[in-house]
């Protein structure tokens, strides 16, 4: 390609034009003064360059790896020492090789772009910034102890999830959903490997991957746990919000079958609602899973314990509702999110479980969509209920049974006598405010009067008159009058 030296009159160099390479192509600053054809070129290079150091990397940290899982099997406080150095080192050398590469892909005139390069290349190891945390070294032990039982499978385990556990550090900038897509993968290429090439039966393989998925999301729970890069929050807000103002649902609106007048139906019942709420706490997912599922039991004995027969799912859905409603489980839509994303898929499609997870998310959504015709209420009722003016009417004195406890019945008057109060209070409180507003808006049409008079009729401020003269002062203008007397002296 031939090159004029004159472009519209501008005198150009040949030599701030061509591509660095001599290909004799226009070169491009922000490819580093190569034309496109070389930067590809390059590019490509550097790339293969790249992927054959890391292979390098990898095999060379699987080989320790190894020669560190070998010697944990003698001295279990020498391996935890040994993995801690290996992580470190592994994860300098990687971003060392990272920044490296960036910094020859990056524009040399972005000053930006080289302050980020410097401030990547000084970043302190993960493993150093990470606080020591009690149950994440308790659950690795735990998982390398077990690994120990399977020998050259539990070998073969440790350094797929060690790769795996490096390649999410290297993947947090992107999105939740890829994130989740990568662990599901990694769910169903190692239980895959080990049907397939172990000859794992696959009672085996479950257990074994309940150990991998405590492994892996104790260590990675804080990074894809309810991340910033979501609406996750907002959604537990929207939802606690909506279960707050829905307080005043009772069980016989929801057509719950549990009496908790019964002491042992009353335990149940807090029980279950200690375990959905104990499900924020955890941190792997089928923990919280099982969270859910001694909730359901203990709904499932409660409604047993009521009607004297075992329950139906028709019975245990509105119980659940209703738990729910009564608990208030804190995050939970994060939660939700949580174990749908990282759980093991196997987990969710079968069991009871997924079954229990199911009827969970079912009634979330019953509580986000809730409204008068689901409780057979008129719209008018369930306007007032749930802007707070008045609460359902509870249970009169008459009909209660001969039977029923006397601290029951106290309970239920002195909600009443609350409920009320709480009325009489509410309309105190818009009375104030009304006359609040009153107050106000008298103020503003007194001052507005008042600037209104003042406008139309305007005060006008004349100047002082001259000074009178004195009595006895020379008078021009009156020449007329006598002279003033003058004082005579007689002789006596």
């Amino acid at each position: 390609m031939s090159l004029k030296s004159e472009r519209r009159g501008i005198h150009v160099d040949q030599s701030e034009l061509l591509c660095k390479k001599g290909c004799g192509y226009y070169g491009n600053p922000a490819w580093q003064g190569f034309c496109s054809k070389c930067w590809r070129e390059e590019y490509h290079k550097a790339r293969q360059k790249q992927i054959q150091e890391d292979w390098e990397l990898a095999e060379r940290l699987q080989r320790e790896e190894e020669e560190a899982f070998a010697s944990s099997q003698s001295s279990q406080g020498a391996q935890s020492l040994t993995f801690s150095k290996f992580e470190e080192k592994k994860t300098n050398e990687k971003t060392r090789k990272v920044t490296t590469v960036k910094k020859f892909f990056s524009a040399s005139s972005r000053v930006g772009s080289k302050k980020a390069e410097i401030q990547e290349a000084k970043a302190p190891s993960p493993s150093i910034n990470r606080q020591t945390s009690i149950e994440t070294d308790r659950v690795s032990k735990e998982f390398i102890e077990f690994l120990k039982t399977l020998h050259k499978t539990g070998q073969e385990i440790y350094k797929q999830t060690k790769l795996f556990l490096e390649a999410m550090h290297y993947k947090r900038d992107l999105s939740i959903e890829e994130q989740s897509e990568c662990t599901q993968d990694f769910y169903q290429n190692v239980a895959e490997r080990m049907q397939t090439r172990g000859k794992v039966p696959p009672e085996r393989v479950e257990k074994i991957m309940d150990q991998i998925e405590k492994y892996i999301m104790t260590r990675l729970y804080k990074y894809v746990f309810c991340p910033e890069t979501t609406d996750d929050e907002k959604k537990d807000l929207a939802i606690q919000k909506r279960i707050r103002a829905l307080r005043w649902v009772t069980p016989q609106m929801l057509c719950v079958p549990v009496n908790e007048e019964i002491p042992e139906v009353s335990d149940m019942v807090v029980k279950a609602i200690t375990d959905i709420i104990e499900m924020d706490s955890k941190r792997v997912p089928r923990d919280k899973l099982a969270c859910i599922t001694k909730c359901s039991k203990h709904i499932f004995n409660a409604i047993k314990i009521t009607k004297n027969e075992p329950a139906s799912a028709d019975d245990f859905l509105p119980t659940l509702i209703y738990i729910v409603l009564k608990g208030n489980p804190p995050r939970l839509q994060s939660n939700i999110q949580y174990i749908t994303r990282f759980c093991n898929p196997s987990r969710l499609m079968t069991g009871e479980d997924g079954y229990y997870f199911t009827n969970l998310c079912c009634a979330v959504a019953f509580i986000e969509k809730l409204d008068a015709q689901s409780l057979n209420l008129s719209q008018e009722d369930f306007d007032r209920y749930m802007s707070g003016q008045t609460s359902p009417r509870k249970q009169e004195s008459e009909n209660w049974s001969p039977d029923a406890c006397l601290g029951v019945k106290q309970m239920y008057k002195n909600l009443d006598l609350l409920s009320q109060l709480n009325e009489r209070q509410e309309r105190i409180m818009n009375e104030a405010k009304k006359l609040e507003k009153d107050l106000i808006d008298w103020t503003d049409g007194i001052a507005k009067e008042v600037q209104d008079i003042v406008e139309k009729y305007p005060l006008e401020i004349k100047p002082p008159s001259q000074s009178l003269a004195a009595i006895d002062s020379e008078n021009v203008e009156n020449d007329k009058l006598p002279p003033p007397l003058q004082p005579q002296v007689y002789a006596g």
